[in-house]
């Protein structure tokens, strides 16, 4: 079993950046793929994009392509999601997620942090 908790969250206005971060801690993290997903207010939660367990194999929803960044550090045993060109579209909670096989659904993903709360300003 892995623990995820999300950080780096906030209020940020439109065009601005923010990194998000997520930390793992308990079975060996390097073992998971991890996906970030968002749910807007009122919405389904959505895919965002999600990383392999090396990070060789990346993968983005195309309405963030482009503009966001995963990435992970393993010895660290945090995930990683820049996300620059913010638009008030953006504005949702935003979960990371682990598993051990590649996945980009949220239903596939065992593990879950709490959420980050992102809030784009017009």
């Amino acid at each position: 079993q892995v623990q995820l908790r999300e950080s780096g969250g906030g209020l940020v206005q439109a065009g601005g950046s923010l990194r998000l971060s997520c930390a793992a801690s308990g079975r060996i993290f390097s073992y998971y793929t991890v996906g970030w997903f968002r749910q807007p207010p009122g919405k389904e939660r959505e895919f965002v994009a999600a990383i392999s367990q090396s990070g060789g194999r990346l993968f983005y929803a195309d309405c963030v392509k482009g503009r966001f960044t995963i990435s992970r550090d393993n010895a660290k045993n945090t995930v990683y999601l820049q996300m620059n060109s913010l638009t008030p579209e953006d504005t949702a909670v935003y979960y990371c997620a682990a598993d051990l096989q590649w996945a980009v659904g949220p239903r596939e993903y065992d593990y879950w942090g709490q959420g980050t709360q992102v809030t784009v300003s017009s």
